[in-house]
């Protein structure tokens, strides 16, 4: 009745005052500073997971910088003053130069503007994040960091597939795949990573996987290791492949699999399948 009604209103606008949908007038969202940045982490491409305040940041920003795989529908929902500089970050495409994205933010930021920097996954998980606080914080700039769903644990999730489980693995661990093994600026000990029998996750490996399964496969990992391969995670263009350590790279190729996309290696890659 009347009462389950009026229920309904007051919960309907405690979510929108929540999200920053809408304001109370002459205040401002909780976080929100004017002539800051907010490192924003938009989560796995579905937009439908960015956080409660990652949204209300969002929804009250009045200049935002946003990488290209950000949710693209966060985007569509800004109002049409707000300034939306593309910061693009295309793997092996055209991107922003981190020195002007840094120079960007400072500068809206020092124009007394509040700058949403919106990152996919989360802002500092391969994401340049802290170097953008860093050039922040030099500059004088307040900076708040909003953590973000990451796609290296919500992509596998959504497809079935857990990164641990109980009697089967209890340790994973998340790999970049910008850098090739036994290059001199590579930091990963790669031996190590065959040598473990829990779950690797590799961000940004497509193009490299050849490498990848080469020096895991001569430092020992089996052959019919599961792999789970999932382009465009979480959006409606997802994508998912299955194979072993032996025959990835050559799938991959098959299916024409390309960034962004998780690869999942281990145990664990059989799930859901």
């Amino acid at each position: 009745g009347e009462h389950r009604r009026s229920a309904a209103m007051r919960s309907a606008i405690h979510e929108a005052l929540q999200q920053g949908v809408i304001a109370l007038k002459g205040t401002e969202a909780p976080g929100v500073v004017r002539g800051g940045v907010a490192l924003v982490g938009g989560g796995p491409g579905d937009p439908e997971l960015i956080t409660v305040r990652g949204r209300r940041l969002l929804a009250n920003a009045d200049v935002v910088v946003a990488d290209r795989l950000a949710p693209p529908e966060l985007l569509a929902e800004l109002p049409p003053q707000v300034e939306v500089i593309d910061a693009a970050k295309i793997p092996y495409g055209r991107a922003m130069a981190q020195d002007a994205i840094n120079d960007v933010l400072i500068d809206r930021a020092k124009a007394g503007k509040f700058v949403v920097r919106l990152k996919g996954g989360d802002p500092f998980v391969f994401a340049r994040g802290y170097e953008e606080l860093l050039a922040c914080a030099d500059a004088g700039i307040p900076v708040t960091v909003v953590p973000g769903v990451t796609s290296a644990i919500a992509v596998p999730a959504l497809a079935g597939v857990p990164v641990t489980h109980r009697a089967i693995t209890h340790e994973f661990v998340v790999v970049s795949g910008h850098i090739a093994p036994g290059h001199p600026e590579s930091l990963v000990n790669w031996n190590a990573l065959a040598a473990m029998s829990g779950t690797i996750v590799l961000l940004m490996a497509v193009e490299r996987i050849e490498l990848f399964t080469k020096v895991l496969l001569e430092g020992g990992r089996p052959a019919d290791t599961p792999v789970l391969v999932v382009q465009q995670g979480t959006t409606s263009a997802q994508r998912t492949l299955r194979a072993t350590l032996a025959d990835a790279p050559e799938r991959i190729r098959e299916e024409g699999i390309r960034p962004p996309a998780i690869i999942v290696i281990g145990s664990v890659a059989a799930f859901g399948g």
